[in-house]
């Protein structure tokens, strides 16, 4: 099941929404953008998913990576099997599709839904980086889930990441990261080699966040 975000109230900052679903992502993605993906094993077992699971939904990989996590908004939590469109060939305003009941983690923090906005913040020279994401899908299945947001307010950066957990047959927990970028062109080009090698770094912060290393 997944879950997206009508994109009404907020736009993204590039187009191919939702293309960090797209299995050749990594060959084939979205024209000017730099795809990347990675995978890290956390573990095996339903209560190792499980946790992951909880810690993943409110925002613990990106806590863990060093982000602060603000103006949280809350999401529509609706069920869209595609875009649906009128009679005069437009999308509807507002798109069908049943609301899902609210969940919370044990410390009450609400879980990520499709259309959820946050602005992420990370501490550090010259200077705080504030950057305002949207939700655009949400993954819920019995041993799957996830989401993927998207840059809403032009930077350094644009483009979209997903962060999907897994328990495979062999009873092994994975999370991989996708993502496709672009930097940031004009006078800011000359940044693009410094953004790109910070995203490394925080990959790999973020790859190891929910590791029972880490604590979750």
């Amino acid at each position: 099941m997944t879950r997206r975000s009508t994109f009404t109230d907020q736009s993204v900052t590039y187009g191919s929404i939702g293309a960090t679903l797209e299995p050749d992502l990594m060959r084939y993605p979205p024209t000017g953008y730099r795809p990347a993906e990675d995978r890290v094993r956390l573990g095996s077992g339903v209560d190792r998913f499980q946790r992951a699971a909880e810690a993943l939904m409110t925002w613990g990989i990106q806590r863990g990576a060093g982000y602060e996590v603000t103006e949280i908004s809350a999401g529509t939590g609706a069920q869209y099997p595609g875009i649906v469109y009128g009679a005069d060939g437009a999308p509807l305003t507002e798109q069908p599709g049943p609301r899902t009941e609210d969940r919370f983690g044990e410390d009450g923090t609400p879980y990520i839904a499709s259309g959820m906005q946050a602005t992420l913040v990370r501490h550090g020279r010259p200077g705080p980086h504030s950057t305002p994401v949207l939700v655009v899908y949400v993954i819920d299945e019995p041993d799957r889930v996830g989401y993927a947001f998207g840059t809403t307010a032009e930077g350094l950066e644009s483009g979209e990441e997903s962060f999907v957990l897994e328990r495979r047959d062999d009873d092994t927990v994975w999370l991989t990261i996708r993502s496709f970028r672009s930097t940031a062109g004009g006078s800011k080009r000359v940044l693009a080699p410094w953004v790109r090698r910070r995203r490394r770094e925080l990959t790999k912060l973020q790859l190891r966040a929910l590791h029972p290393a880490g604590g979750v």
